[in-house]
């Protein structure tokens, strides 16, 4: 956790009134930058389980410090992601109330769902309920307990519930504690009574002052409830308290017992038990025992009875260090966590910190390392089994890495423990959590988790938990098949010191792809052979003159004439009108085929199918959409609607006949035809059906009768047909969309509609013009309200306003007929119901294609435009993420017993089959390392990753550190260098000279810390080693440079035969790619002919750890020694290094780096320091430095004036040389604070990006809102990776665009939909660690859940008074005061949104 303790007071900014802090204006110079969040930590620092969706789901929660993320695990025993929210705050520690049958819920939505309560650095106790409808955590109410920070001495450290769920407890470090009771009535107050103590007003300062000394002074380790007789109930007795406490100078710890005396309103002690032997450390209470607790020992476990409070004892004593029966080693990975201090103080003690949520000063930097480990096993995390109240049972990890199980069971009148086997052995666990199944979820601190299954009393390994914390460095490179970058990142530590490729959007597993041979596809389906099939049968693919029907299996085969379908025509569409019975609509006929057994084991035993036609009279058919027992089409030019059904006239003889047909006002755009049934899968992933929310179905909406259609007028419609009513209009919405300028949007056609069961039903529609709208029946906002009682509203109530316009971006207008015809009925009399435009997002330019994952009605959908995205059916609004793929003309789900989440896409005239896992939490390729890989750098002419290792473990010990060289196509190892026995590799750089690249390594000779505590650098040695990789069939002797590939070709051939055209292809595991992401299938491997190797070049002894380098003019490079640093170059011989010029600072250098002429250095408490060398003079000049003390982690250089640098207090700023001095070359010429932002996240990577925000449809709406500027970012983009797994992108914004996004801010930030879920202060908790007054970074993550609102949402966040004055500068445009256009804040987030993902 970066913390900001209050004894820190040296670590704060010298003055106020320093340049950088004496206004709160904008940045002087022009500099606006936005923070995103493109990956949230993964390092879980808190697991939870409960009933958070409803009564009966099964629910775990992450706490990830910063955020919280909503999981489960599936059958398969596969993590799998619900939903991820950012917390504006930082946790300290997380509970779940369960549910009790006495309380009464305020709203029939809460009723039965656990309680989520967190304390975090608001200072405030906050319970926490699920929102279905809005996806997310909403607060039920705060109680403040502290100020804001993360100081030790207040409230708000650690939390203990009552099993019963009627009593809340929370301690600080030391000495502190405070007792809630939860009220039963259900009234708006959660808290029914309370109790602090010490008490903040004490009236007997002698009494007070006789009790406090044997209560709670001292160090809280833990504590827990001790529950009574679950029979009684719970307010008829006084709430008893367990805690081990540690004294101030005892050697042993305590347990300690109390009593809350809720009538007298008095916390009383009770007992207390002391024993001497090994340190107490955890007590836990024994579930449904009654009064019985584990007591967790360094080396043993004791058993402790404490039903009598009076006298407590123990009845058991459990050695955690002999077992009978040793487990076999080769089941198990060995266990080496590193817990040594790391000597530059680079990451281990912070990141330490960090996840174990220590108080830690990071500009203490030395202290003792921990390498000295106690023989003596003791527990670090543990889980009771869930739902067994008559044996209880418990898994346990060792910080050995060693699994064992608790059972405990009754011995006459007193309990015993049986302690089992080692049942397995991986890495030690920070957190582990038993979940439903038996399945148990065991994460560790900085390394990949896993899960876990209990089966015949054994654990065995089903799944990984991915974590990529910490990044210590990254390599942002372009991916060239889909012109997108992605992330090379060195993560974990030794032993699971890893390469990940880190790249956004949703995982696909490419599978198959054929040769770009398919030119002119028009459409693609699939459709199975029965209406109950699980699995699809065939695969439709229609040209401009053509179509093929393949068989859907372990095979491809083209079974065209087997089915019957006319294969020289262009089919509209097709699909399963009933069982066995397949329809081709085509320009000219709708046919209908009963396919043979040859094509399906359940076709007919025919020779060759039976097929029927039926076509309309002298007009041609241009759209048309199959259903169960319904056959829909359109003409054009006259414009007739066309409805079909189907009967049987005798065995394998059908024919097609008319329903009715009637004449159309407005031509049809699109047609959609849902499945019969609108019951809903029950799903294991989204597991929709949760809570009392289940949507009805609107008036009028009947099963197997009802389809949408969209017009050219444009509109959509939802439509009714009863055989013997006709049609019948039930909804209808008018699309006519505004820009803010009030002109007409062009190109509203819907180009695709769907139907939407999912906790309420509503209608999607892609547009031709690139844009995706969602209606919804007006009443549909009525029926969910959860009641926010800290906020005083409910957010059913912010939701919409039945009252008020719906946008000022829409008006909808309807006539009252669409549709005219004699036939229908008076009933048509009626207006039909107007549909509420609730959401509308740009996606592109070109048409939206909506194609779901499967036929249920509440399933997810690919959208199709200029690149594909994942909309989320079940979400609020419109949310979408991006699959990473390339841009796709088709797409359809293939579903088959080998590929049962497959997908083919068409792009670039190929085929693509791949698999979609989109509840797979994170984007992420592991090439596992070993050690723990420090720095990355791609070389682009071999295509190889040169990785840095520390930690390595060898039989031999010769050597600890390397580089190697990673084909990161297959995550092998090429080529790699030794360091010498003792020499620690600190840093790593490749360095141009001239036309000549050489990689440069700074290493460390000495043993123990670089650091002294003053931040002056230790007496050390290191060495520069200069090394060049060569292509051995190209090696020069002589030459020091990169060799270029011999032979290498950019042609490309496919690694798989095609699939259609006749041919069968098998999908064998040769066709299948190595991971999601490996790019063997598209990318250029090394010719295996080729050989690339590292050569030594030569070595230089510098006095000092070499902790930075720096390539600089492309002649030189920069070298640190301690707390020097050097400007270095190359002799004539081309095989030494050669010192030129030396600069000094006071403390140690962390960081290099240069841009140009200019040079920043950072050290460990002066912060960055601006130098010029004079190349004539070969001399070193400080020009300005840092106006704050700041203790470095990573700087970039934007310019030769600006740079961005990130501390180890979780900060980043941007400073840069003013405008209001001229440069004198003297020292105290201090740097300009432009704007911070506070990560709650170390940084230990800085980057620069390399994209452009802009939407396509940029270069079409150019002029549209005058507030969007067109601003090129390609070059001022910055990528930050956290220690937490954290990657934060900041983009820079023009004036006008930061103005509008910051009002929009100081809204959001105070509405109940948006603000903080924690309590937090938003401006306090993004202003740490900084002076006041500067102007803060915008908060992407706030400013992205905009877009998660509706339209009516959105207007009332805009509508909403000023906020504080601090949340808006003085001298910045009055927006507040303006109204701000909703379409220029989506337009312009929609931007970010687009380049991010």
């Amino acid at each position: 956790m970066a913390v900001s303790e209050e004894e820190c007071s040296n670590a704060k900014v010298r003055s106020s009134s320093s340049p950088s802090s004496s206004s709160s204006s904008a940045p002087s110079n022009g500099v606006h930058y936005l923070a995103k969040s493109v990956l949230r930590g993964s390092a879980v620092l808190h697991a939870i389980y409960g009933h958070f969706r409803s009564s009966f789901s099964y629910d775990i929660v992450f706490g990830k410090e910063t955020s919280i993320e909503l999981a489960i695990i599936g059958e398969d025993g596969i993590v799998q992601a619900i939903c991820e929210q950012p917390l504006f705050g930082t946790i300290k520690d997380m509970a779940v109330v369960p549910w009790n049958d006495k309380f009464h819920a305020q709203t029939p939505r809460v009723q039965g769902k656990d309680h989520l309560v967190v304390i975090s650095d608001s200072g405030k106790l906050t319970f926490l309920t699920f929102c279905n409808e809005m996806h997310r955590f909403f607060p039920l109410t705060h109680i403040q307990l502290s100020n804001p920070g993360n100081s030790r001495h207040q409230l708000g450290r650690m939390l203990a519930i009552d099993s019963s769920g009627c009593f809340v407890a929370t301690s600080a470090y030391e000495d502190q504690l405070a007792l809630f009771s939860l009220s039963a009535s259900g009234g708006s107050e959660i808290i029914d009574e309370r109790i602090l103590y010490p008490p903040e007003n004490e009236g007997n300062a002698n009494v007070a002052r006789s009790i406090q000394r044997p209560l709670t002074s001292g160090t809280i380790w833990s504590m827990c409830f001790i529950s009574r007789d679950s029979s009684h109930p719970s307010k008829e007795h006084n709430p008893v308290l367990a805690i081990i406490l540690n004294r101030r100078g005892a050697l042993l710890n305590e347990l300690l017992l109390l009593r809350w005396d809720i009538r007298d309103h008095a916390i009383s002690y009770i007992s207390q038990f002391v024993e001497s032997g090994p340190l107490a450390h955890d007590i836990v209470e024994v579930p449904h025992s009654n009064g019985f607790a584990l007591m967790f020992r360094v080396g043993d476990v004791l058993l402790m009875d404490l039903r009598d409070a009076l006298h407590p004892r123990c009845v058991c004593r459990t050695s955690l260090n002999y077992f009978p029966n040793a487990v076999e080693e080769q089941n198990f990975v060995e266990d080496s966590r590193v817990t040594d201090f790391d000597e530059d103080g680079s990451f281990n003690v912070a990141a330490r910190a960090l996840l174990e949520l220590q108080d830690y000063d990071p500009m203490c930097i030395d202290g003792e390392g921990s390498n000295v480990k106690s023989t003596l096993k003791h527990a670090c995390s543990w889980s009771w089994e869930p739902d067994n109240d008559k044996n209880p049972r418990m898994v346990f990890c060792a910080d050995t890495g060693e699994f064992f199980m608790i059972e405990i069971s009754y011995d006459g009148e007193d309990l015993k423990v049986n302690l089992s086997d080692c049942l397995y052995k991986d890495l030690s666990c920070k957190t582990l959590l038993w979940v439903d199944d038996g399945f148990l979820a065991a994460l560790v601190e900085m390394g990949d988790g896993i899960v876990l299954k209990m089966e015949n009393e054994s654990l065995q390994y089903i799944s990984p938990i991915q974590n990529v914390a910490p990044i210590l460095d990254m390599s942002i490179v372009d991916y060239h098949d889909e012109e997108r970058d992605q992330m090379f990142a060195c993560c974990g530590v030794a032993p699971e010191g890893s390469l990940r490729i880190i790249r956004s959007g949703i995982i696909v597993e490419k599978l198959l792809k054929t040769a770009p041979i398919y030119q002119g596809i028009t459409g693609t389906w699939t459709v199975g052979m029965k209406v109950a099939d699980l699995h699809h049968s065939f695969l439709v693919l229609s040209f401009v003159e053509e179509t093929r029907v393949l068989s859907v299996g372990l095979s491809f085969t083209d079974v065209t004439d087997l089915v019957g379908f006319q294969p020289d025509v262009c089919t509209l569409a097709c699909g399963l009108v009933g069982d066995g019975l397949l329809v081709q609509i085509h320009q000219t006929a709708v046919r209908l085929c009963l396919p043979t057994r040859a094509a399906h084991p359940e076709g007919i035993p025919l020779s060759s199918p039976v097929c029927s036609s039926w076509f309309p009279a002298n007009m041609g058919i241009n759209l048309g959409a199959v259903g169960h027992d319904l056959i829909v089409v359109s003409t054009s030019n006259p414009c007739f609607l066309y409805i079909l059904g189907v009967r049987c006239l005798s065995p394998f003889h059908y024919e097609i006949f008319e329903m009715q047909h009637l004449r159309l006002l407005n031509e049809l755009s699109c047609i959609s035809i849902p499945q019969k049934y609108f019951e809903r899968r029950r799903s294991s992933f989204m597991n929709h059906a949760v809570g009392s929310c289940a949507a009805a179905l609107p008036v009028g909406v009947d099963t197997g009768n009802t389809f949408v259609i969209g017009t050219h007028k444009p509109s959509v419609e939802v439509v009714s047909f009863v055989p013997g009513d006709g049609l019948r209009i039930i909804a209808s919405g008018t699309i006519s969309l505004t820009s803010s300028l009030g002109t007409t949007v062009s190109g509203c056609i819907p180009q695709d509609v769907r139907l939407v069961l999912a906790d309420r039903f509503y209608v999607l529609s892609g547009l031709r013009n690139g844009m995706l709208l969602r209606f919804e029946w007006p009443s549909a906002s009525s029926m969910f309200s959860v009641e926010i009682p800290s906020h005083g509203c409910s957010i059913g109530s912010c939701m919409l306003s039945s009252d008020t316009a719906i946008s000022n971006t829409a008006a909808i207008s309807l006539e009252p007929k669409m549709l005219a015809v004699d036939s229908i009925d008076n009933t048509m009399d009626d207006l039909p119901i107007n549909l509420q435009l609730i959401a509308t997002r740009r996606i592109g330019i070109t048409p939206v294609f909506l194609v779901p994952l499967s036929d249920s009605l509440d399933s997810d959908m690919i959208a199709l435009s200029d690149r594909p995205w994942l909309l989320h059916a079940a979400r609020h609004s419109l949310s979408y993420t991006s699959i990473s793929f390339q841009p796709s003309t088709h797409a359809t789900p293939v579903c088959s017993v080998e590929c049962p989440k497959g997908i083919l896409f068409v792009a670039d005239n190929s085929l693509h089959l791949v698999e979609m896992v989109h509840s797979t939490r994170l984007n992420v390729q592991k090439f596992h390392l070993g050690g723990t890989p420090r720095k990355v750098q791609y070389h682009s002419e071999s295509k190889l990753l040169l990785v840095m290792r520390t930690e390595l473990s060898n039989d031999n010990d010769t050597c600890s550190s390397d580089i190697c060289c990673v084909d990161p196509l297959s995550g092998s190892t090429v080529s790699s260098f030794k360091l010498e026995r003792g020499e620690t590799g600190k840093s790593m750089e490749l360095v141009k000279i001239g036309n000549e690249q050489v990689l440069v390594i700074g290493t460390s000779l000495s043993s123990g810390p670089a650091i002294m505590p003053s931040g002056e650098a230790e007496s050390t040695k290191g060495r520069v080693i200069v090394l060049c990789l060569e292509n051995l069939q190209n090696s020069d002797s002589g030459s020091m440079t990169f060799c270029s590939k011999a032979g290498s070709s950019s042609q490309r051939t496919s690694p798989f035969r095609e699939i259609v055209g006749y041919a069968a292809e098998q999908l064998s595991s040769s066709s299948l790619c190595s991971s999601p992401d490996d790019t063997s299938c598209d990318g250029v491997k090394l010719e295996e002919t080729e050989t690339w190797q590292l050569r030594f070049v030569s070595a230089t002894t510098l006095p000092g750890m070499v902790l930075a380098i720096c390539p600089y003019l492309d002649r030189f490079f920069l070298a640190s020694a301690g707390n020097s640093f050097y400007v270095c170059g190359f002799a004539n011989d081309n095989k030494r290094v050669k010192k030129f010029a030396v600069g000094r600072t006071r403390f140690m250098i962390m960081s290099l780096t240069a841009y140009h002429t200019r040079i920043a250095v950072g050290d460990c408490r002066d912060g960055i320091l601006f130098y010029a060398y004079h190349v004539e003079s070969k001399k070193l000049e400080q020009l300005y430095c840092d106006p704050s003390q700041r203790l470095v982690a990573g700087c970039v250089l934007m310019d030769v004036d600006t740079a961005v640098v990130s501390d180890r207090k979780g900060s980043i700023a941007v400073l840069s040389r003013s405008d209001r001095f001229e440069c004198t070359g003297s020292p105290e010429c201090n740097l300009t604070l432009n704007c911070a932002y506070y990560m709650g996240e170390i940084a230990m990577s800085i980057r620069k990006g390399s994209f452009t925000y802009k939407l396509p449809a940029d270069d079409i709406l150019t002029g549209c809102d005058g507030v969007i500027t067109k601003m090129d970012a390609s070059n001022n983009t910055i990528v930050a990776s956290t220690l937490l797994g954290s990657i934060i992108v900041f983009i820079p914004l023009s004036r006008e665009e930061f103005e509008l996004l910051q009002a929009v801010q100081s809204r959001l930030v105070v509405h109940p939909l948006t603000a903080p879920v924690l309590g937090n202060d938003h401006h306090e908790f993004r202003s740490r660690e900084n002076p006041v007054g500067v102007p803060k970074i915008l908060d992407g993550d706030m400013l992205a859940q905009f877009l998660e609102l509706t339209s009516s949402q959105q207007e009332a966040v805009l509508s909403l008074p000023l906020g504080p004055p601090d949340t808006i500068k003085t001298n910045l445009k009055p927006f507040s005061t303006l109204p701000i256009s909703i379409s220029q804040v989506v337009q312009l987030l929609e931007r970010v949104h687009y380049a991010l993902n």
